[in-house]
């Protein structure tokens, strides 16, 4: 070593610099470390209006250093940073800070402000309410407000919520600095006529779409107060020059629709032309408005979370729909279809009521085996997020461009979620999953499927989503006595490079449903090579198809009405 050059004095001086050396350096150390405690980055005070309160929500800061646009509106998996904060019964004029080392703030992608880099940037608040709900099960949660915007799922456009008019500001993250951001705009809330609600939204009525609302007993009685489901209806073209003629009905299933007619009619799409022409079969297509405080849509089945959306469609709903606007009131007059969300809704429906509906055309739907929710099983993985090894862990992608480039995580878009909402108040999709698959939790939200910091899998509630919800496992167990009721009814299509890994669910389900004997299921399941995210069909091409399944299979001299002129 080079000390051994050195005399014994003069490796006792060098001794004795390096120890003085070292004392320097720990007190330079100490001190940075002091600077970087008390610097720790940018403090949001967020203040509320004078007036009003007290305000119960979420507060979030967010910032870009894109000019265009509020930084509100480009939140987003792969967005812009942002930090999150429960708000309690917040006082008229109070202010509530988002800081770093506040374990009550949630920040993605940056964990905290003190990750901030310097630059300029444009910053934003934001404030979504919160209401108690007391539910018939003795719960009393604090869940998003509904006001006909879709739910939690659009959060950042529900009327009523606050935001401050967006700042230029330059960061330094070095420096002790306090933005003070004002709650002094509001996003506005929906003239109502006398009698209206602004729950599942209210549309004004034309030629060929009707849009609906009524109060349901079954989810009133749940929820603890008035609680509404809606649809959004499209009329044939010789609906209103044939007063005596009946209909069969499409429920087209998705997210939330807002004022859209089905099959996006009349938005200058090709479905206009075809649907007013004499080629299209003579038949009504729904879709529902069920927004409620997890999300935009119910998954449309009983859950013990969101209550009996199921029984609500099919006991208070459609028949409504069937008693006012001339829908065929049999079994096989009532088709399902939809795509994504919709798709598991359409499966689920066909499958929760097998002798209720006449058959479903579910498109890249929802996982429906859960040993391949996207990618994780539930059942046997430890962990969500990572797939580990001897000696590395991979992250698990949730998302993936055709080619197969990852887009993001399933962690990724976990965290996000959780800076956007605790309890599964994000209006995500992974918190609308345990909200309608899980049983409730011990503080009465929805148990969590894993752990959503560390993605470690609870077995138990897992065990309570195949017993429950894997349609799959329920196909399986219950074919004897559900088998004949779905003979000729499932027609599930899928692209092999879904997005989201849904094909992987797709395959399960065709593998079981191929094995099926006494009786075999009768349907397809069809996926298409470098196709992502779809059901590589038209609403045109999925209309026809309907039409001739219903001709083949209906003994009914109603089914003639298909081809009304």
């Amino acid at each position: 070593m080079l000390i051994d050059k050195f005399t014994p004095n003069c490796s006792r001086k060098l001794s004795i610099a390096a120890a003085s050396m070292v004392a320097v350096l720990a007190l330079l150390a100490a001190l940075t470390l002091s600077a970087a405690a008390a610097a720790a980055g940018p403090v949001f005070e967020i203040a509320f209006p004078n007036e009003g309160g007290p305000f119960t929500g979420r507060a979030f800061a967010i910032i870009t250093q894109d000019p265009d646009g509020e930084p509100c509106q480009q939140v987003d998996v792969t967005g812009v940073p942002f930090w999150g904060k429960d708000v309690l019964s917040a006082a008229a004029g109070s202010i509530v800070a988002i800081a770093s080392g506040d374990p009550d703030v949630v920040g993605y992608p940056l964990a905290t402000p003190a990750d901030i880099p310097a630059g300029e940037y444009y910053v934003q608040a934001f404030f979504t309410h919160y209401k108690v709900y007391n539910r018939a099960d003795g719960q009393s949660l604090l869940l998003p407000v509904l006001m006909g915007a879709g739910g939690p799922q659009n959060m950042w456009s529900t009327p009523g919520s606050l935001k401050s008019p967006v700042q230029k500001i330059v960061i330094d993250p070095a420096q002790n600095q306090t933005i003070a951001l004002s709650l002094s705009e509001s996003i506005p809330l929906p003239e109502l006529k006398e009698g209206q609600v602004a729950q599942q939204g209210n549309y004004e009525d034309t030629e060929y779409v009707k849009f609906i609302k009524i109060q349901s007993q079954l989810l009133t009685e749940f929820w603890g107060e008035p609680m509404y489901i809606g649809a959004n209806i499209l009329l044939p073209k010789s609906y209103a020059s044939n007063p005596d003629a009946y209909y069969p009905v499409l429920y087209y299933q998705g997210h939330w629709p807002g004022g859209r007619a089905p099959l996006s009619f009349g938005r200058g799409r090709t479905i206009d032309q075809f649907w007013l022409s004499d080629e299209c079969p003579q038949m009504i297509v729904v879709e529902f408005r069920d927004e409620n405080p997890f999300y935009g849509t119910s998954y449309s089945i009983n859950s013990a979370n969101l209550g009996p959306y199921g029984d609500a469609i099919t006991q208070e709903l459609i028949p409504y729909i069937e008693a006012n606007f001339r829908a065929i009131p049999e079994g096989w007059a009532r088709l399902l279809a939809g795509g994504s969300t919709g798709g598991w809704e359409a499966l689920a429906l066909q499958v929760w009521y097998p002798d209720y509906f006449g058959g479903t055309w579910p498109m890249c739907p929802d996982s429906g085996d859960f040993t391949y929710f996207q990618l994780v099983n539930i059942y046997e993985d430890d962990n969500a997020y990572f797939t580990e090894y001897d000696w590395i862990k991979v992250e698990r992608p949730s998302c993936r461009s055709t080619d197969g480039n990852i887009r993001f995580t399933i962690k990724q878009e976990n965290d996000w979620e959780r800076a956007m909402g605790l309890n599964n108040r994000s209006g995500g999709q992974w918190s609308i999953w345990e909200a309608v698959y899980s049983p409730v939790g011990p503080d009465g939200y929805p148990a969590d499927i894993w752990d959503p910091v560390t993605g470690v899998i609870d077995h138990e509630v897992a065990e309570f989503w195949k017993q429950n919800f894997d349609i799959r496992y329920k196909l399986e167990n219950e074919w004897p006595e559900i088998g004949p009721k779905l003979v000729g009814k499932i027609h599930i299509r899928g692209g092999e490079m879904d997005n989201y890994y849904l094909n992987m669910g797709i395959y399960k389900l065709e593998t079981f449903l191929n094995s099926t004997e006494n009786p075999h299921y009768g349907g397809y399941v069809k996926t298409f090579p470098r196709l992502g995210h779809t059901g590589n069909i038209s609403s045109e091409e999925l209309l026809l198809e309907m039409a001739e399944y219903l001709k083949s299979t209906v003994d009914d001299p109603q089914v003639n009405v298909l081809d009304l002129k």
